[in-house]
């Protein structure tokens, strides 16, 4: 019998990766993996066989115009799946949408309806939104007739109390839908299961995971389940980014657009596109490049990163009346020790004492055996969170009905 595939794809607006993954009795298992990278520029194409252990990689030259980046990249991706055709057949394809909005807490088999209603939230997700719903179309064109799902990162987050939901807004607004919904689930999703897997002696704990990529996001977890975070209604919220600002006065908003002139769109581009690391240092969005550079805009872009960093992390521990551990995850949280180190020592108030030699070997745990509070670093695998809840709604009464429909 031909194995029962799951495909995923998780969009963004430089880069696009896809998954294929079999079932197993342990649960999903990735046999190939794709990564095309370097958008709206020069794409390379990253191919890696999970089962032969084998990498390659192929440049795909520049895309015919900046608007056409993401579709010929995705035909390349659709391209390499139908010459991959012989490993099994693909039962659904799984995407990952960064906003839910009020509606979707949980994953969906997505028809024509939901993907408009999807669409009416790009305005709160505007650099994340358009890339994870671009494919859709596209790949239901490829191959009409196999479900689509969509994974949220904003249902993670609706277990939290109300009173961590709403904002200090005209109640109308509330119950029209403005509230804090957070996001990165699918990655939080993913460290939760794993320390119920292999750290059950903290999963049932106070935990504060730190996703630590080009978006940067804490959220607070109680036996696993999310009881704040620190994003909110959009995806500039809370700690400072690559790019993006992280929390602002609300006042600085109105005072450029009211006092000195700038259009709510140069704001938004602002905010979005031109703040953050490489707002602060003028230099670079990059972690990794502030952290080798000499200049002291640099050294001032990362100290305040840390800072605010070491102030959430006081913030989460207050929402979940202390805390039992810490996890590290995400690209800067995985691979920049130097920064890591920094983290760790911000949260020595807290007992946390770190382990310079685990720390360079990249953990898992970065604090010594007598440190009151573990830190670790665990890398985080969103494209597994994908797979699973696709299967899992594919064995469900609504995706047997589907099917049979």
């Amino acid at each position: 019998m031909a194995e029962k595939l799951v495909v995923t794809f998780n969009a963004g607006s430089s880069s696009l990766r896809c998954g294929i993954f079999r079932q197993s009795e342990a649960g999903p298992v990735q046999v190939r993996n794709f990564h095309i990278r370097g958008l709206p520029d020069e794409m390379v194409l990253t191919e890696k066989d999970l089962v032969a252990g084998t990498q390659t990689e192929t440049e795909l030259g520049t895309p015919t115009s900046a608007d056409s980046a993401h579709p010929e990249a995705l035909a390349h991706m659709l391209a390499r799946l139908d010459e991959v055709s012989g490993l099994g057949t693909i039962v659904a394809f799984s995407h990952r949408i960064v906003h839910g909005g009020a509606d979707y807490l949980a994953p969906i088999l997505i028809d024509d309806d939901v993907l408009a209603q999807l669409k009416t939230l790009e305005p709160l997700a505007p650099s994340h939104q358009p890339h994870n719903l671009r494919p859709i179309r596209q790949v239901q064109e490829h191959y009409p007739g196999i479900p689509q799902i969509g994974c949220f990162d904003t249902a993670f987050h609706r277990t939290q109390p109300r009173h961590a939901q709403i904002f200090g807004l005209p109640r109308a607004l509330t119950e029209d839908g403005i509230l804090r919904y957070g996001f990165h689930g699918l990655s939080y999703d993913y460290i939760a299961h794993k320390l119920e897997r292999s750290y059950p002696d903290l999963a049932a704990k106070r935990i504060i995971v730190a996703q630590l990529g080009r978006g940067v996001s804490m959220c607070a977890l109680k036996n696993g389940q999310s009881i704040a975070t620190t994003m909110g209604l959009t995806a500039l919220d809370g700690l400072p980014m690559g790019v993006r600002c992280g929390a602002l006065d609300p006042g600085v908003v109105l005072h450029l657009i009211m006092d000195r002139g700038h259009s709510p769109e140069e704001v938004r581009d602002m905010l979005y596109e031109r703040s953050g690391l490489l707002g602060v240092s003028g230099i670079s969005g990059e972690m990794n490049d502030l952290l080798a550079s000499d200049r002291t805009e640099a050294a001032e872009a990362v100290d305040y990163f840390v800072y605010q960093c070491g102030r959430n992390f006081g913030s989460l521990a207050a929402a979940l009346g202390g805390v039992d551990g810490v996890v590290l995850t995400g690209g800067m949280g995985e691979h920049i020790p130097d920064l890591r180190a920094r983290l760790v020592n911000e949260l020595a108030w807290l007992g946390a004492d770190l382990d310079e030699s685990a720390n360079r070997d990249g953990g898992p745990y970065l604090t010594t055996s007598q440190s009151r509070l573990p830190v670790l670093m665990l890398p985080t695998d969103e494209e597994r969170v994908l797979a699973r809840r696709a299967y899992d709604l594919l064995a469900s009464d609504v995706g047997r009905d589907y099917m049979r429909a």
